[in-house]
């Protein structure tokens, strides 16, 4: 049965709409078209045109928080999670947001006063460290109840995100944990020996050229790097004990492997098992009101994306693929991805 309310508030919404863009209309012909001269005349119907576009933007904009029907604001972590939504220099997927557009969806969620909590939907294996801080730090500080849901992956990265939330639900078969920390690098030092080809670089401290893969890799450059891959894993660890309010060495004890739901749940790394409905249950109970969902999605068009896109694959031709082997996150001079 439709809810009159909403027929009602849809209506009011287009006549508004419909109103502010007669108005703007009617202004811009009158500033641009009959007063002016010969080449306002000219001029003035794409003027009016542009006009009559921002007038419609700005009211619709308004007219969408005055006559909102959510209570929820949704934000998609899907596949792999990076700072551009790519897979490093080479060119990224326009349908991939990266953390930084995920980060400002929710910083639009948290000042949209209609969005009372936030719904954290997870699916990913995880990605670059830095980037999922940023968006655990974002969900962290939303102004309300903030649930994370686990579809088909939540691991790794996607679990550090989650722990930033108030409550994890997941699916009975969702894969959940991974709870650790991967340092790599490729290793073609061998292969530039059988070509002839000789390693010559000139740095400035001991460990700069630490995982560069044309030369063979020191011991204590092993030990070096290794302690890095250790000290985010502590890190890692921290962040879940204080998130999950569990104890660091039952957190420890999971040793980065990945559960199923049930067992997540069994372990403490989950709050709740169910479908989206009754994560939407939940997210009501949490703010006293039936939870209706708006989800948020990046502002930056799709012919941008493929702008940015077109603009990384002319760097990678330009530069080379060699260029792209350096991992992302991976300090200067240092050839080694970390990730989550």
């Amino acid at each position: 049965m439709t809810d009159p309310n909403s027929t009602l508030r849809t209506v009011g919404s287009a006549a508004a709409l419909l109103v502010a863009a007669a108005a703007a209309a009617l202004v811009g012909v009158l500033l641009f078209v009959w007063f002016p001269g010969d080449l306002a005349e000219l001029l003035g119907v794409v003027i009016t045109v542009a006009v009559v576009g921002i007038a419609v933007k700005i009211a619709s904009s308004a007219l969408g928080s005055r006559f909102a029907d959510y209570t929820v604001a949704e934000v998609a972590v899907e596949g792999p999670i990076t700072r551009d939504g790519g897979g490093g220099r080479l060119p990224s997927s326009p349908t991939t947001p990266g953390a930084d557009e995920v980060v400002e969806q929710i910083e639009r969620a948290d000042e949209d006063p209609n969005a009372e909590a936030l719904l954290v939907k997870l699916n990913t294996p995880g990605g670059q460290i830095v980037p999922s801080e940023d968006i655990r730090l974002a969900a962290e500080r939303f102004d309300g109840p903030t649930v994370g849901y686990a579809t088909d992956t939540c691991a790794s990265g996607g679990y550090a995100i989650a722990v930033g939330c108030d409550e994890l639900w997941a699916r009975e078969g969702s894969v959940v944990g991974s709870i650790g920390v991967i340092g790599s690098r490729p290793n073609v030092h061998e292969l530039a020996d059988r070509l002839g080809v000789s390693y010559e670089q000139f740095t400035a401290g001991e460990y700069k050229d630490a995982g560069l893969p044309l030369k063979e890799i020191s011991p204590d450059e092993r030990a070096y790097l290794q302690g890095i891959v250790d000290d985010y894993y502590d890190q890692f660890v921290e962040q879940v004990a204080e998130g999950r309010d569990m104890d660091e060495e039952a957190v420890r004890d999971t040793e980065a492997r990945v559960f199923l739901g049930t067992e997540a749940h069994e372990r403490g790394l989950v709050d709740g098992l169910g479908d989206r409905e009754a994560v939407l249950e939940r997210v009501g109970e949490l703010t006293g009101t039936e939870a209706t969902v708006r989800e948020f999605t990046p502002q930056q068009g799709l012919a941008a994306r493929l702008r940015g896109g077109a603009a990384a694959t002319a760097y990678a031709f330009g530069a080379g693929i060699a260029s792209a082997f350096p991992g992302e996150g991976a300090p200067e001079g240092i050839d080694v991805r970390f990730r989550r």
